[in-house]
């Protein structure tokens, strides 16, 4: 039923109750502003309470997975394992909604699907799916980058006769897949964690790969007591590291060296060490593996000859190597995930030398063959970057809408990912030029929540009615950006991060590559030089002057 009457008049509105928005609706909430968070689900976690597949978890380390803004809020909590899963993610982001009491200012089963900037009243009207109306003065999108889940228009899509499921949107309930035919598509990082735990219980399950992926060992292990007393104790030290950092994680590059400074035999030594301890350090073995194409082949090597090492199937071992540089797709964390085309029950269909012709009322057809399923896991990854943007109508002062100013993606630029010109006071947390998914993502959405909520104060504080990116300063920003990028080999590889795997998607690489540290400088900087790059305007419409 919708409520077409119903206005509600807010300081701050925030899109999304996942790690953004809990901590941008607090942050304000505390400073004394009206917000409210508008959540889509039914309730808090964001992409962590739709990612419910079989082996969901985490690639950052738990322990700096987490707020980091909040002493009482890390000496309370203590997670069980090195990596955490799923449930244990969403636990976590529940008892920070409970123990901040959060769900009182969040309205769940609401979907917000327009934000139009009210230039005469200096203001943003907002509309939600059940038709209330919502006027606030900031609009504050924490949609997370990889909320937009992807599922290729395949033929037939829609005759299957047995069960689909995406691991986006995964059922809250137990899906029983013990004994049966099950399809996999897609060998990124949630089909690597899913098919180790699906072969186990289906019948038999057939993984449909078109490109493959290089994957290391994650090495995950419960915590020790002791470890999580010396963690508690020294946080501040974790703390100051991880902000500062490249990534936001606790390694660092091991070798502060080109890898062709090594022998071959130092090289094998190096990687092996890094191996075994697992997780994501191995991108870090040398100073130069994304910047040095002859560098990253002695890491891609090295992980080819594992596969050919760990997969019996000689042929099979070969569909799973990758060719292209390691670490310019996003680098995955597995559990026996190559160990399971060992497995009687598992087959690899290369759909690249066959590519998926159907899907039919019994399974799927590929150039070559029909395979007959009853289950079909589409772990064909999400609209990154700006799809979940583009899933609202955002317009401007000028009545241009967010999708129109980037031109459907061929010119997306923003001001620090955080801000965009033509769009007074509106800001994105995690936005498309900003550390985001290149990074260990709970700090650079601490970062960016925190700047923002300065910022607001900052106006406040000084009787600002509006603030916005100037154009010349967002054009500075993105050329910068795109320039980083172009020294790296990131930029070299059709992945996600480039918008490749959506059909007619634009390509470009819409993520800072600097590093978390000296973005934070960056910004600053910014507000520390009263906003620098940003247009200011006081309630009598003049221009004030930097403090």
């Amino acid at each position: 039923m919708t409520n077409t009457n119903q206005s509600i008049n807010l300081d701050a509105v925030v899109v999304g109750a996942g790690f953004s928005g809990l901590y941008m609706l607090y942050r304000l909430r505390e400073a004394g502003f009206s917000t409210r968070a508008f959540e889509a689900a039914a309730d808090v976690g964001g992409v962590w309470y739709a990612n419910r597949y079989p082996g969901a978890k985490c690639d950052s380390e738990s322990i700096i997975y987490n707020y980091t803004f909040s002493d009482e809020l890390i000496q309370e909590w203590t997670w069980t394992s090195r990596f955490p899963e799923q449930a244990e993610i969403l636990k976590y982001l529940n008892f920070v909604a409970d123990r901040l009491d959060l769900r009182r200012d969040i309205q769940f089963n609401t979907r917000i699907t327009s934000a139009h900037y009210d230039k005469e009243n200096k203001n943003w009207k907002i509309q939600t799916e059940d038709g209330t109306t919502l006027i606030a003065k900031y609009f504050i999108t924490g949609v997370g980058c990889l909320s937009a889940s992807n599922i290729p228009n395949f033929k037939g899509i829609d005759s299957f006769e047995g069960e689909a499921y995406h691991t986006g949107h995964w059922p809250h309930e137990k899906v029983d897949l013990s004994g049966k035919r099950v399809g996999l598509i897609g060998t990124g990082s949630s089909g690597i964690q899913a098919i180790p735990v699906i072969a186990q219980e289906a019948g038999h399950l057939t993984v449909f790969q078109r490109t493959p992926a290089y994957s290391t060992p994650a090495r995950n292990y419960q915590y020790d007591p002791e470890f999580i007393r010396q963690t508690k104790a020294n946080y501040e030290e974790i703390r100051q590291q991880i902000r500062w950092s490249n990534m936001g994680y606790l390694h660092t590059v091991v070798n502060n060296r080109s890898a062709l400074e090594d022998t071959p035999e130092e090289r094998q030594q190096e990687y092996q060490k890094i191996w075994e301890r697992g997780g994501l350090g191995f991108s870090q073995t040398y100073n130069d593996l994304l910047e040095n194409g002859e560098s990253n082949e002695t890491a891609s090597e090295f992980i080819r000859s594992k596969i050919g090492e760990i997969v019996k199937d000689p042929n099979v071992a070969e569909k799973l190597k990758p060719s292209y540089y390691y670490s310019a797709k996003r680098p995955v964390l597995d559990t026996n995930y190559y160990e399971t085309f060992n497995r009687d029950n598992v087959t690899l269909v290369d759909v690249k030398a066959a590519p998926i012709v159907e899907i039919t009322p019994k399974g799927i057809r590929t150039a070559e063959a029909e395979y007959e399923l009853d289950v079909i896991v589409f772990a064909t990854g999400y609209d990154a970057m700006t799809g979940p943007l583009f899933k609202i109508d955002i317009r401007g002062k000028d009545g241009v809408s967010l999708k129109e100013k980037w031109d459907n993606g061929t010119q997306t630029r923003t001001y620090l990912g955080l801000a965009n010109a033509g769009f007074p006071n509106m800001f994105m947390i995690t936005g498309p030029e900003s550390p985001s998914v290149l990074s260990n993502v709970p700090v650079s959405i601490e970062q960016h929540v925190e700047w923002i909520g300065d910022c607001i104060e900052y106006l406040r504080e000084h009787d600002i009615e509006t603030i916005e990116a100037n154009a010349d300063a967002e054009e500075a920003w993105s050329k910068h950006c795109r320039e980083l990028a172009e020294s790296t080999l990131l930029t070299k590889v059709d992945s996600w991060y480039t918008g490749a795997n959506i059909k007619d998607k634009p390509r470009g690489f819409l993520i800072y590559v600097g590093g978390v540290g000296k973005y934070r400088k960056i910004c600053d900087e910014v507000a520390a030089k009263g906003y620098e790059g940003f247009s200011l305007v006081d309630a009598t419409n003049r221009m004030p002057v930097p403090k």
